[in-house]
């Protein structure tokens, strides 16, 4: 059993113990044991190890045995007497969007519901309709709840926690016996949302040794396939993970190989053979035999005519054309961010200070942060009012004058785009701010309509710098909002307001093939990471892939821009 697993039980105890309505304490003790837990990753098998469960944060005596039951057994006898008790398939009836343990019970207990199926027969036969609080409209959502449910089970991780496993997994190949360099290849180096598996690439002279020291990662739970270029593995927590093992003449072919995606390297075996040429992982081989061997990745493009094409355009979306033509985009790299435009703070859902916040940003050679947090309509994040807003004023010029040598900080809002369209503060108050960020956090299932009147009126609201977030999703947990997203880029081209990339790896919003489309009518862009705490700025590298898959140069992204020229288009734009 992997900590997944045991994260996941604990929050399936925290949601049986609701749905029969124990008290919230209880409840509250397993959900924060989960979130704990599913924080801390493979490492809380190491503090067990250590016999330090109870140091940990909402663990106490009684959850530290329960722990240490399941990861002595792989079982856990208070869950299964749970389970007993309340239907296990509520479980499922709870990944529904909307559904949560009091209306699941209800569910139980007055219609005997107790799976996912059951749940939709309910829906489509019009059962549902006669609880209360239930009605036609409520019906159609939890239709379409399912079916977005099973959409998204697909297996699949987040690119942040592919990009730690992955990270992880490097740092001790790197120093395995026979191993000369390693490095990720697959989706994961492409930049993809979601990932599948984990692809990574090994150079060495002695394969049977590398392979021993592959063999030898502690978080191996089982060797699905061995092979003589690649091995196939189940990491702790469920991840699986391919290793290609080759020499280092053939590091150049392989790691395109391992890298492309299917699509991409068919085209590229095309333009080979046209040539008299196959390619594969090894390298190209001639009509005679003979090989020509690429031990850096550039050579397999240069071979077949074409320039390097980075990893993240590799989806067969028109890349090799473009190649062809001269025509592939400088595309914006991390070094090219000089700002971060959208951090939270205290005074909202932040968890760290200003002055904390300030000082990462600092370290890491910023010129310029802004301070955006959340306004009053989002009460459960504790938005500011227009006292709050002088106030924090005040401590950003307290802080500016203590970091001398540090970036510029600027004071914006995360302003709230209201159910019926109006913003969340008058424009005098907007207008007070040095940047203004608008997004949708509430009532996201309204219909498109809807939706887009609130969308428009921000984007055409001469206070409004950039548009959050746009689509309000969450991947793998909620589906977008029902835009026109066309008709938005185009409208956010025509005012000048700028759109955000939201680099969350949760968000990731605008993605790819929304940003690309935002750079071909002329939008302005902003990769920002919404940070929350001051380790979240390292979400940089995940908005970057995401607008690099989209084909975006350095000059549409704000925050590549110069303080200077930033508060030149801010004034101007206003």
């Amino acid at each position: 059993m992997s900590e997944r697993d045991l994260a996941d039980t604990f929050e399936a105890i925290a949601n049986l113990l609701e749905i029969k309505g124990e008290p919230a304490y209880r409840v509250m003790a397993y959900r924060r044991a989960s979130e704990t837990l599913r924080g801390l990753g493979p490492e809380v098998r190491d503090i067990w190890e250590r016999g330090e469960l109870q140091a940990l944060p909402g663990v106490g005596k009684a959850i530290a045995e329960k722990i240490d039951e399941f990861l002595r057994t792989g079982r856990l006898a208070f869950y299964e007497k749970l389970a007993a008790e309340v239907p296990a398939g509520l479980l499922d009836v709870l990944k529904v969007e909307g559904i949560g343990p009091k209306r699941a019970a209800q569910f139980w207990q007055e219609l005997g519901i107790t799976s996912l199926d059951a749940l939709e027969q309910a829906a489509q036969s019009g059962q549902l309709r006669s609880l209360s609080g239930m009605g036609p409209r409520s019906e159609a959502k939890i239709l379409a709840g399912i079916e977005a449910l099973r959409g998204r089970e697909t297996g699949r991780i987040l690119l942040s926690q592919a990009w730690e496993s992955a990270q992880a997994m490097l740092k001790y190949l790197k120093r395995g016996d026979g191993i000369l360099h390693a490095d990720v290849a697959g989706s994961l180096r492409r930049g993809r949302e979601t990932i599948g598996d984990l692809d990574l690439l090994v150079a060495s002279d002695s394969p049977s040794k590398a392979l021993e020291a592959v063999l030898g990662y502690g978080r191996i739970t089982r060797v699905l396939a061995r092979g003589e270029t690649k091995t196939s593995l189940e990491l702790q927590g469920g991840l699986r993970a391919q290793i290609w093992i080759h020499p280092p003449a053939r590091w150049g072919s392989a790691m395109q190989y391992a890298t492309g995606s299917q699509a991409h390297n068919v085209r590229l075996r095309e333009l080979a053979l046209v040539q008299g040429l196959s390619l594969s992982e090894h390298g190209f081989r001639r009509i005679d035999g003979g090989e020509i061997l690429c031990r850096e990745e550039a050579k397999v493009y240069e071979t077949l005519g074409l320039p390097w094409i980075p990893p993240e355009l590799r989806e067969d979306r028109g890349e090799i054309q473009a190649a062809k033509e001269g025509r592939l985009p400088e595309l914006v790299e991390i070094t090219d961010l000089r700002g971060e435009l959208h951090a939270h703070s205290t005074w909202s859902d932040g968890k760290a200070s200003i002055l904390e916040m300030a000082q990462v940003a600092m370290d890491m050679g910023m010129e310029y942060l802004v301070i955006s947090d959340h306004s009053k309509g989002l009460g459960i994040a504790g938005g500011l009012n227009v006292e709050d807003l002088r106030r924090q004023r005040e401590e950003i010029e307290a802080v500016q004058a203590r970091l001398s040598r540090g970036p510029r900080i600027l004071q914006g809002i995360e302003v709230e785009i209201l159910a019926d369209g109006s913003l969340d503060f008058p424009d005098e108050v907007l207008a007070g701010l040095d940047l203004v960020i608008a997004s949708l956090h509430s009532s996201l299932k309204q219909e498109r309509g809807r939706i887009m009147h609130r969308i428009l009126r921000a984007i055409e609201n001469p206070h409004v710098d950039i548009i959050g977030h746009l689509t309000g999703r969450l991947i793998n947990r909620r589906d977008p909002a029902d835009l026109d997203v066309e008709q938005a880029l185009r409208a956010a081209a025509m005012h000048g307001t700028a759109l955000e990339i939201n680099a969350h790896p949760d968000r990731l919003d605008l993605k790819d093939a929304h940003a690309r489309r935002a750079v071909e009518l002329g939008c302005l862009l902003a990769i920002n990471t919404d940070a929350h705490h001051p380790e979240h700025f390292g979400y940089q590298r995940f908005g970057v892939m995401t607008a690099r898959r989209g084909w975006v140069p350095a000059q549409a992204v704000l925050n590549t821009w110069s303080l200077e020229k930033l508060l030149e288009w801010l004034h101007n734009l206003r």
